[in-house]
C-alpha cells in the first residue's frame, strides 16, 4: 500500500514570505527595464550622433576606386610609360597572432627582415599599416595563400617605363601614389591621372565587406598622351651622346632633335640619366633635364645671328671682305682675338673660320637695341612656350645696359646665356628659310606656321655659311654625315667659375642642319667638360651630331642628298674662341 506524501506540510512552505521581499524585487525589476528605456531613449535620440558617427569610424570605410592613369606613346605609338596592377600589402596590426609561423614567410615574401616587419606591427591600436605598396603579382599570390589573420591586400597600379634611361628626362616618374613627379608626368599629370571611384561599404572587425552602403561612384581612366618623340630617334640620341660623354670623360651632355617642318621634338636626351622604375640613390645631376633646364654661354654659335642681322640690314653681302689683320681688334682697354691671325677674308670666311675680330667688327656697325631685337626673337631671354617644368629662360640683359666691349663679345656668344634647347629652336629660323618655327612635345600632323624674321635669301646665305664650316677649312669636318649635306656651328666657351672664368673648363657644342638644302631637322648637341685633352666642339660634339643626323634622316625615310663617299677629315681647328 502506497503512502502519500503532503508537500503542504512542509515548513519551508508553511512559512509566509513577508510582503516587502516581493515588492522589492518587482521594484528591482521595473528600475531596471526603466535604466534600459532611458538608455535606449539616450543613444536613439540624444546622443544618436555621437553613436553612428562611432559606428561609422569603426565599421563604416569608403573605398577608393583607383582609375588606370593613361599611358604616354611615341609618334608612332609605342608604349614609353604605362600602368600595370600592383597589389599592395596592409595589415590591422590588433588581429595580427604574433606567434604565427608564416610571418617569417610574410617578411622574406616582403623582402624586409623579420624585426622590421614586428616593428610596423608593434602598435597594437592602429587599424591600419602599410606593409608594402606596389608588390608584383606573384609576389601578392604567395602572401594570400599564407592565409595569415589580419593581413590583407589593396589593388592599386605601378608604373612601367619600357625605354629606361634614354627616354627618362622627357617622361619623367610618378611616385607610390601614382602622381607625376618629374617631366612630362608631372606636365600633363591632371589628363593622365583620370579620376578615381568609390564605394562605401561597412566591414566587420575582420576587415571583410558585409554590405554596401549607397552609390558606387565608378573610376575614370586617365586618357593617353602621345608625345612627339620618336623613340627610336630618342635611343639612338641617348646612346651616342653617352658613348661621347664616356669617351671624352665629361661631366655631362645633351642633345636636342627638331623636326623643323612641324615644330616637333623628335628627341631630347640628357646624360647621366636615370631608370624611372628604379630611383634609389639618385642625385640632382641624374634628375636634371639638362637641355632645358641648365643655361650657359653658347660661343661661336651666336655668330651666325650677327651676320644674319647683317645681311639684313645690307651693311655687307657674304663676300665683303673683312679685314681681321693681326689677328686682334681693341674694344675699350680690352683686346679681342682670334685663335689664328686671317687677314683680309669674306664674310662667308668669318662663319667658316669662326673669326671673333672679323664677327666683332661686323657687330660694332650695328645699334645694340638691333642685336638685342634678333637675339629676342629667335627666343633668347625668354621661357620656352613648352608644358615642361624646369624650362629656363636664360638670360639677355636690356640693351640699354650694354657696354660697348659686352656688345663685342656677345657677338660671340658671351655675356649672355640659352640652354641648349633654345639654340636648336633658333637655328629653326636658317632651316626654314627666315621663319622661326613653333615647337611642341606633342604629336602633331601639321606643318606649323612660323614667325618671319629673316629674309629667305638671307636665311640661304647663311645656310651656305654653315656648310662651309663642315667642309675643308672649317672647324667641324667631323660633323660631315655619310650621305646627306650638313652645316652648322661649332662653340667652345669657357665656363664661368666664380666671377671669372674656369681656365680649363670647356662646354663643347655644335648646332646645325640636314639636309642643307632641303632641311628637315635641326639638331644640337653639348658635351660639358670633356677632360680627356679634346673639348672643341668641332671635336667633341660634332660627331654625335653626324651620327645622330645620319639615323634620323633614314628613320623619317629622308633620301640620301649626296654620293657615298669618305668623309674629309681636317686637321682638327684650335679653339675659335679667346678671351
Amino acid at each position: 500500500m502506497s503512502r502519500s506524501i503532503s508537500y503542504t506540510s512542509s515548513p519551508l512552505l508553511a512559512s509566509r514570505t513577508p510582503v516587502w521581499r516581493s515588492k522589492f524585487v518587482v521594484a528591482v525589476i521595473a528600475l531596471c527595464f526603466v535604466a534600459l528605456a532611458g538608455r535606449a531613449f539616450y543613444i536613439q535620440v540624444i546622443a544618436n550622433d555621437f553613436f553612428q558617427k562611432q559606428g561609422q569610424v569603426r565599421f563604416s570605410r569608403t573605398l577608393e576606386l583607383p582609375a588606370n592613369r593613361g599611358r604616354i606613346l611615341d609618334r608612332n605609338g609605342l608604349i614609353l610609360a604605362s600602368s600595370i596592377p600592383a597589389p599592395s600589402i596592409w595589415a590591422i596590426p590588433e588581429d595580427i597572432e604574433r606567434d604565427d609561423p608564416g610571418l617569417p614567410q610574410l617578411a622574406s615574401l616582403l623582402e624586409m627582415p623579420l624585426t622590421e616587419l614586428n616593428g610596423r606591427l608593434a602598435d597594437e591600436d592602429k587599424t591600419f599599416v602599410w606593409l608594402k605598396r606596389q608588390v608584383d603579382d606573384s609576389v601578392a599570390q604567395k602572401i594570400a595563400a599564407l592565409g595569415l589573420k589580419g593581413v590583407y591586400q589593396r589593388k592599386e597600379y605601378k608604373r612601367q617605363y619600357p625605354e629606361g634611361e634614354a627616354a627618362a628626362h622627357v617622361v619623367g616618374f610618378t611616385n607610390v601614389e601614382d602622381k607625376g613627379q618629374e617631366g612630362m608626368e608631372l606636365a600633363f599629370n591632371q589628363d593622365l591621372a583620370g579620376r578615381s571611384g568609390s564605394r562605401r561599404v561597412i566591414k566587420d572587425r575582420m576587415g571583410r565587406v558585409v554590405e554596401d552602403v549607397g552609390e558606387q561612384i565608378a573610376p575614370v581612366d586617365g586618357r593617353d598622351l602621345q608625345l612627339s618623340i620618336d623613340s627610336k630617334v630618342q635611343f639612338f640620341a641617348y646612346q651616342k651622346l653617352r658613348d661621347a660623354v664616356l669617351l671624352y670623360k665629361a661631366k655631362a651632355g645633351s642633345v636636342v632633335v627638331l623636326d623643323i617642318v612641324s615644330g616637333e621634338v623628335l628627341a631630347l636626351a640628357n646624360y647621366p640619366s636615370y631608370s624611372p622604375g628604379q630611383r634609389h640613390n639618385l642625385s640632382g645631376g641624374q634628375l636634371r633635364n639638362r637641355a632645358l633646364t641648365d643655361s650657359f654661354e653658347p660661343g661661336s654659335t651666336m655668330k651666325p645671328f650677327v651676320i644674319a642681322l647683317a645681311l639684313e640690314k645690307g651693311l655687307v653681302t657674304p663676300e665683303t671682305q673683312i679685314q681681321t689683320a693681326p689677328g686682334h681688334f681693341m674694344i675699350g682697354n680690352a683686346t679681342i682675338r682670334d685663335s689664328h691671325p686671317e687677314g683680309l677674308i669674306t664674310v662667308n670666311q668669318v662663319v667658316q673660320k669662326s673669326s671673333n675680330v672679323g664677327t666683332v667688327k661686323i657687330a660694332m656697325q650695328m645699334q645694340p637695341r638691333e642685336m638685342w631685337n634678333m637675339f629676342s626673337q629667335v627666343g633668347f631671354g625668354q621661357k620656352p612656350l613648352l608644358p615642361f617644368p624646369g624650362a629656363v629662360s636664360g638670360r639677355l640683359r636690356a640693351y640699354k645696359t650694354w657696354r660697348p666691349i659686352e656688345q663685342a663679345t656677345m657677338s660671340f656668344g658671351y655675356g649672355l646665356s640659352i640652354s641648349l634647347f633654345q639654340l636648336a629652336h633658333a637655328y629653326s629660323v636658317f632651316a626654314r628659310d627666315g621663319d622661326l618655327v613653333p615647337v611642341t612635345m606633342l604629336k602633331s600632323d601639321q606643318p606649323a606656321a612660323g614667325v618671319r624674321v629673316i629674309s629667305q635669301k638671307n636665311a640661304g646665305a647663311v645656310r651656305h655659311m654653315l656648310q662651309m664650316v663642315t667642309g675643308v677649312g672649317g672647324t667641324a669636318p667631323k660633323a660631315q654625315t655619310m650621305g646627306y649635306s650638313v652645316g652648322g656651328k661649332t662653340g667652345t666657351a669657357y665656363k664661368q667659375e666664380g666671377h671669372g672664368y674656369a681656365s680649363k673648363k670647356y662646354r663643347g657644342v655644335f648646332v646645325g642642319v640636314a639636309p642643307i638644302d632641303q632641311p628637315r631637322i635641326v639638331v644640337a648637341v653639348m658635351i660639358d667638360e670633356p677632360s680627356s685633352g679634346k673639348y672643341f666642339g668641332g671635336d667633341v660634339a660634332a660627331p654625335v651630331f653626324s651620327e645622330t643626323v645620319q639615323q634620323t634622316l633614314k628613320i623619317l625615310g629622308i633620301q640620301p642628298d649626296m654620293s657615298v663617299k669618305p668623309q674629309i677629315v681636317a686637321k682638327a681647328q684650335t679653339p675659335e674662341e679667346s678671351f
